[in-house]
């Protein structure tokens, strides 16, 4: 007869192994992202926001349903990062509201769980979009209901059907949105979901697993895969580490016929015999395949039985892992042969100031960038939102360590202004309010336009309508060949990304950052400025300004040190 109760020992068990299986398949997370951008950050931003509750949940010695459902709450919502991150952790406070009124758990009560999960989590979101993380918790929570109403008793079924069914939604999303079908892949926070609930499961069925966290922070990676104050011990553990299965494999198959249940688990089978970290993503027409093995010529080979493969990834890891660990000893050597080099960073933009009336927080990275900020008046910076994105948590103390009343924040980044908004209702003491800047080129507008005679009302209002006439491109290398807005994107290829997609392709950097202007540019822009980044030498930057100032002559062209890095430039026309 199977389990039907779960407690707090086992759903702590539980909780743990999904943060886990989250946080080993992160990577290939990041590689879903639609847009190939080497700071598509999907799988770290769930993952960080998960391990942060995944700390507090181990140091619970001996978990109730109300200290575990806390642990899960506060420590996903303190950590939240990104648009996925924060979706994420509204789905775990969600579903804490109903655990906790319960000793133990059942269908009855996970189902209900499960609705309210989806319930606070498209609340959060202003408009939500179909063919998300959202859409596939919607139908995993519905065959929930299903399966509750129907008068399912037993856990292992219950648990087993509706990861089914978070699998074939997350198929589906190719289907819901034309730009993930376009590059080939699945939605990246939908997956990211279905490996949580996948490895919790596991844990329920009772497999081995280790559940030790690496909460320690001290190689804290960020999403081009470099580490930030890399201790030397982490060093050695990094170039002594073993690798099993050296060659990380990822193709599609493009299915000649359907992919039936047989055939899928079969070629699950089959991979598990030659290699690990296996991820099969099958839809009517394409199968997503992930594998690390030895062996990738017979991975490959038996999936040409099913049909053609197409965007083909071989990669050596510890070719990686030797690089990467020369990488971080590259940076342990700058840190301590040149520690001035690190005094600018190192500046406390939190440092307490008197008390004001009205003050500002900014996210920025770029020593030029940052000092274009200060320069206007704003008193915190907060470091991220290119190549890491700041916790919930990281607002919270920027909002604390400020004094003052009024406090508008600047997210700078799509993706922070949920989180943004998070520390915003987490804070009773202090009136914040988050322009929802973009792009920085947005926040330094919505900052210039701030009128200190006028009430803290009316600067909103001002500040969210000048951000609008604002238009950015920015330009960056693709870290995959994929397929966007009708345009060939190779890897290794410079992009320039505009508001609403890629505007820019091509090899040569200035030629495509040239191009990606004129495309942004209309009769009523009247002022280019050109943010320039940390590998872009002033010569070289003054070039491109030269030619944008020959082609619009009517505009004022401004050319300044951004110091970003990833982006070599960062344009703005307003």
């Amino acid at each position: 007869m199977g389990l039907n109760v779960i407690d707090a020992k086992m759903l702590s068990k539980m909780f743990l192994a999904g943060a886990k299986n989250l946080e080993h398949k992160k990577e290939w997370i990041n590689e879903l992202n639609v847009f190939p951008v080497p700071d598509g950050d999907t799988g770290t931003n769930m993952s960080m926001t998960i391990m942060s509750a995944a700390k507090e949940v181990a140091a619970i010695a001996e978990p109730d349903m109300v200290s575990l459902a806390k642990a899960i709450s506060s420590g996903s919502l303190r950590g939240a990062r990104g648009n996925s991150g924060v979706i994420l952790s509204q789905l775990f406070r969600g579903f804490t509201k109903v655990i906790r009124e319960y000793d133990e758990i059942n269908v009855a009560i996970l189902a209900s769980a499960c609705e309210k999960a989806v319930e606070t989590a498209y609340k959060a979101v202003m408009k939500p979009k179909e063919g998300t993380i959202l859409t596939v918790a919607k139908g995993t929570a519905k065959r929930a209901n299903d399966l509750a109403m129907a008068g399912e008793k037993d856990l292992e079924v219950f648990l087993g059907e509706i990861i089914k069914e978070a699998d074939a939604v997350l198929a589906r999303t190719p289907e819901m949105l034309p730009v993930l079908k376009q590059a080939g892949v699945v939605d990246s926070g939908g997956q990211g979901l279905v490996e949580v609930l996948k490895g919790a499961y596991d844990a329920f069925l009772g497999k081995e697993m280790d559940l030790s966290l690496d909460i320690s922070g001290k190689a804290e990676s960020d999403a081009k895969g470099t580490y930030q104050g890399a201790m030397p011990s982490t060093i050695e553990a990094q170039a002594n580490a073993e690798i099993k299965f050296c060659y990380c494999t990822q193709f599609l198959i493009m299915l000649s016929k359907p992919f039936n249940i047989k055939q899928e688990m079969d070629f699950k089978e089959y991979l598990s015999s030659i290699g690990d970290s296996i991820v099969v993503v099958a839809d009517d027409e394409i199968v997503k395949v992930h594998v690390h093995t030895n062996e990738p010529g017979l991975a490959m080979q038996k999936a040409l039985r099913y049909g053609s493969l197409t965007t083909i990834i071989i990669e050596n890891m510890r070719l990686e892992r030797d690089e990467k660990v020369s990488d971080m000893m590259e940076k342990q050597m700058q840190s301590t042969v040149l520690p001035e080099k690190s005094a600018p960073v190192s500046q406390d933009d939190n440092a307490p100031v008197g008390h004001k009336e009205t003050g500002f927080i900014a996210v920025s990275i770029g020593e030029g960038m940052n000092e274009i900020f200060r320069s206007l008046g704003v008193d915190s910076i907060i470091e991220g939102g290119q190549t890491m994105n700041p916790s919930t948590e990281d607002m919270l103390n920027a909002i604390e360590k400020l004094d003052a009343d009024n406090i508008f924040i600047f997210p700078n980044n799509k993706n922070i202004i949920l989180a943004a908004n998070q520390a915003k209702q987490l804070t009773s003491d202090k009136n914040i309010i988050v322009i929802p800047t973009k792009t920085v080129p947005q926040g330094i507008t919505a900052i210039i336009n701030y009128v200190p005679d006028i009430s803290v009302e009316e600067n909103e209002a001002v500040m969210k309508e000048e951000v609008q006439h604002v238009a950015t491109g920015q330009v960056t290398y693709a870290v995959r060949d994929t397929m966007i807005d009708d345009k060939e994107i190779h890897q290794g290829d410079f992009m320039g990304i505009g508001d609403k997609g890629i505007l820019a392709v091509g090899t040569d950097l200035q030629e495509v950052a040239f191009n990606m202007i004129r495309e942004m540019m209309s009769d009523e822009y009247e002022l280019i400025s050109i943010y320039y980044g940390d590998i872009i030498q002033e010569e070289q930057a003054q070039k491109l300004a030269d030619l944008v100032r020959a082609e619009f002559e009517s505009c004022d062209v401004e050319l300044q040190f951004g110091g970003q890095p990833i982006y070599s430039y960062i344009v703005s026309a307003e």
